[in-house]
């Protein structure tokens, strides 16, 4: 079966009618572009797709790559599908125009993304990763440091990855134990082991450039004692050629349920005399110059939830719209043609269940992504300062909210296809596994309700909590004008009120009772959280479905848009009333889950 990869003019929709996206060309740095140029790259992207991807999705599943004791195979398809994306320029194209960008807004150039991953999974995540790793780069590298690795990476002869986790700490990056001693010329000799580092080695380029979280000795303990280096696989000569090899070993591969083109690696640092490393910024602040590239793959990773979620929902509507089979309570004729099972009501609620995770998980990674924009090329100050805040404030929720729901979406088309749907011929149970991944990357989800409730949250006086309620007002002011949006934008305004009496009994509980106890349900705070602002962007989703309905449309938009306002009548009916069983959980500081022994399980 041929399935739509994307919805065009879902893309469309989002870019811009609801986020006006059109609009930055005023700006100095998209001066260059116009509507005309964002639609190319998006076009571009979705030709790759199809020519490059579509055809070897299923085998990059089935085909996981091999390690043999000395390298890494891929199958041969993978190379020249990642070198059609760096020919066009989409492997940079957010970068500045010197570092080989171009210098495409971050929303256009996620929008382009959807189409790569919709049809090749996690094959794009070597050039994400190798993307965010030189965008840290260019924030707190030197400009050696640019010109020998970051140059490199933008014209897609080097790749790149993070490398944090280790063996006995996990998550915990405070207890990290890789070391890296200073040499009389400047850099550093690292050894110690990391583990789940995608892209970690492969045959997709000359080099690779890691970057590596490290403790030099004497440092502070925890994470105050932490610092960033860059640690290639090949050191690299003064002219640009390689090197040595850098005592980068790969002591082997993980195997996923999902997430199998990109590599998951094992790997030991220094064996010998050390893995030479350049250090990046001052010694210590290695978390907070990593933080750079973790919260720029945290919105990498919702974004992979999102378009999951509308890759399975757009499959499972071609399929459901196609799939005879049945008929209706009401027939009674047993000789009758058998309906199209979208025909069925359940069908039609699990496809508008899908619809409004997917759009609306879409929305919040879009919307992240221009905040990203906004911080740096905002025309005011005010205005990138504020555009900060946001960003930082939601991006547990922009990580956490379509890798849940993603996810959640992604079953719902597994179960439309029927007996269809669980068998590799389709590819919705692809697109379970590989969404299954994302509630962990990254940050689990527990770690991402943590640091929303005990950083984000109270963090300067509550400006970041206080910023995103003040956007949700702003949006329930402008609901009001529609009277078919009065019911949703009152029940917004009450949501908001459980939401602050939420959150005024929780911080209160962790500053007056045990901690742990107070913490004990943050993941329901998190959903509590995450559920108002989907339904904040629906309401948004619907304030511009009504404008436009308001207006002479085609029949084709009128479906569009009246499509838009059923799936926000959804959300709000079936969805945003959870948050006042979860609220209750939260504010009465229920004991149930601390309160279960060990020896219990």
């Amino acid at each position: 079966m041929t399935a739509t990869l994307m919805n065009e003019r879902d893309l469309e929709f989002m870019l811009y009618e609801l986020f006006d996206s059109e609009a930055l060309i005023k700006r100095n740095r998209y001066q260059d572009h116009d509507r005309q140029t964002f639609n190319e790259v998006i076009n571009t992207a979705k030709a790759i797709a199809e020519k490059h991807f579509l055809p070897i999705r299923q085998k990059l599943d089935t085909h996981q790559p091999t390690f043999d004791g000395k390298k890494v195979t891929l199958i041969p398809e993978l190379k020249p599908a990642i070198e059609a994306i760096i020919d066009s320029g989409i492997s940079s194209a957010t970068a500045d125009y010197e570092l080989n960008g171009m210098q495409l807004p971050p929303i256009v150039a996620s929008v382009a993304s959807t189409y790569l991953t919709a049809a090749g999974g996690v094959g794009l995540g070597y050039n994400m990763l190798t993307n965010a790793n030189a965008n840290l780069l260019e924030a707190h590298g030197s400009e050696a440091l640019i010109e020998k690795w970051v140059k490199p990476m933008r014209s897609g002869r080097f790749m790149g990855t993070m490398a944090m986790t280790e063996p006995g700490s996990g998550s915990g990056l405070g207890d990290l134990i890789t070391k890296a001693v200073k040499s009389d010329d400047g850099t550093y000799r690292l050894s110690g082991n990391k583990i789940y580092i995608s892209g970690g080695d492969h045959n997709l380029s000359e080099n690779i450039v890691h970057l590596v979280l490290a403790r030099i000795p004497g440092a502070p303990k925890g994470v105050k004692g932490i610092s960033l280096f860059v640690v290639p696989k090949f050191l690299v000569n003064d002219d640009g050629t390689l090197g040595a090899d850098n005592e980068v070993a790969l002591a082997g591969l993980f195997h996923k349920m999902g997430g199998r083109a990109q590599t998951s690696t094992a790997l030991s640092f220094g064996e010998k005399n050390g893995s030479i490393g350049y250090l990046v910024g001052e010694e210590n602040q290695g978390l907070k110059y990593m933080f750079h590239m973790m919260n720029e793959a945290r919105i990498m990773v919702g974004t992979s939830g999102a378009t999951l979620a509308v890759a399975g929902y757009q499959y499972s509507v071609d399929y459901a719209k196609n799939r005879p089979q049945g008929r209706l309570p009401s027939c009674k004729d047993p000789l009758s043609p058998m309906v199209n099972i979208i025909e069925h009501a359940d069908v039609r609620r699990m496809l508008l269940a899908q619809k409004v995770y997917a759009e609306g998980a879409l929305s919040l990674v879009l919307y992240g992504s221009q905040l990203s924009d906004d911080e740096k090329t905002a025309p005011t100050e005010e205005a990138r300062a504020h555009a900060h805040v946001l960003l930082n404030f939601l991006t547990p929720i922009i990580k956490t909210w379509p890798s849940e729901y993603g996810t959640k979406a992604n079953d719902l088309a597994i179960q439309v296809l029927g007996g269809h749907g669980y068998i590799n011929e389709h590819p919705v149970e692809l697109f379970y596994r590989d969404n299954r991944l994302n509630p962990i990357h990254e940050g689990t989800t527990g770690i991402q309700s943590l640091d929303l409730l005990t950083r984000k949250v109270p963090m300067n006086k509550m400006a970041g909590y206080s910023a995103t309620l003040s956007e949700i007002y702003k949006t329930i002011e402008q609901a009001k004008k529609y009277s078919n949006l009065t019911v949703f934008s009152a029940q917004l305004s009450d949501a908001i009120e459980i939401l602050q009496q939420t959150t005024d009994a929780v911080l209160t509980a962790m500053k007056t009772t045990n901690i742990d106890l107070a913490l004990a349900n943050s993941v329901k705070y998190l959903e509590v959280f995450g559920h108002v602002i989907i339904a904040w962007l629906w309401l948004k989703q619907g304030i511009v479905a009504s404008e436009a309905l308001s207006k002479q449309q085609h029949q084709a938009d009128e479906d569009f848009y009246n499509g838009k306002l059923q799936a926000l009548q959804y959300f709000y009916r079936f969805e945003l009333p959870e948050i006042t069983l979860w609220s209750n959980i939260l504010c009465t500081g229920d004991s149930t889950t601390y309160d279960m022994k060990v020896a219990w399980f």
